[in-house]
């Protein structure tokens, strides 16, 4: 097999390992020693550099040649772009031994001894009083929260259950449907509307992750803030959606 000079400086390769079922796409410099090649191939395929033995496959997966030569520059062999480079393990690891991620040790630490430490985000986090250890910024979300939850309490008691309405949330055009449901849900914080369109427009038959709260249709429930819907005399519209 006859060795060709490549002028251009890098090349992109694919990188696949008898350690582990994945291949990895890496762009290496050509001016690289097979020595040097095997070091920066540790951290991608995880085996010793002294424990590895190289093989060149073509673009169409033809074995080339195996790099076997230490102190060889990576470009004095046929290597271009879109060659596979196959690493073969001799240090006596198995097959997926590096993929497995609940095999490695994990260093745990108590919250006790956590809280002791000068040097933790926690601690940081403390002596900056900032996030929620900032007793004045946790104050004022609380009173936010509470004054939202406020405000959509007032919306919805404004909302009788059995009301026509019509819904014109951001984005959507306008909606109209029965009121069937007013209050506090499980799924998110705040006061919901529960509605049952006209048509098949919502997304759900009345009820979330398996809690029911009202009853109607597949795709004929929806939950939406109190500002978004609007009670009055909203008769039934044509979609045209009979005749999809």
């Amino acid at each position: 097999m006859e060795v060709t000079g490549l002028s251009a400086p890098t090349v992109t390769v694919f990188i696949s390992s008898s350690l582990n079922s994945f291949r990895s796409e890496k762009r290496y410099s050509r001016s690289l020693t097979i020595a040097e090649f095997k070091c920066k191939l540790e951290l991608v395929v995880g085996s010793p550099a002294s424990c590895m033995e190289l093989e060149l496959y073509g673009p169409d997966d033809k074995f080339y040649s195996k790099l076997d030569q230490e102190d060889a520059l990576l470009g004095s062999y046929p290597v271009d772009d879109g060659c596979r480079i196959h690493v073969i393990d001799h240090s006596g690891a198995r097959l997926g031994e590096y993929e497995d991620v609940s095999k490695v040790e994990k260093y745990q630490i108590s919250q006790e001894a956590y809280d002791q430490r000068q040097d933790s985000v926690r601690s940081f986090l403390k002596r900056s009083k900032l996030g929620r250890y900032n007793e004045e910024e946790r104050a004022q979300q609380e009173a936010e929260t509470a004054q939202r939850l406020n405000e959509e309490k007032t919306q919805a008691s404004a909302i009788p259950v059995g009301s026509r309405c019509e819904v014109r949330a951001p984005g959507q055009p306008p909606r109209r449907g029965t009121v069937m449901y007013v209050g506090l849900t499980d799924f998110k914080p705040g006061y919901w509307i529960g509605v049952r369109y006209d048509e098949p427009l919502g997304k759900n038959d009345g009820s979330v992750n398996g809690k029911r709260y009202f009853e109607c249709q597949a795709k004929y429930g929806a939950f939406v803030k109190p500002s978004v819907v609007t009670v009055g005399d909203f008769p039934e519209e044509d979609y045209g959606l009979d005749e999809m």
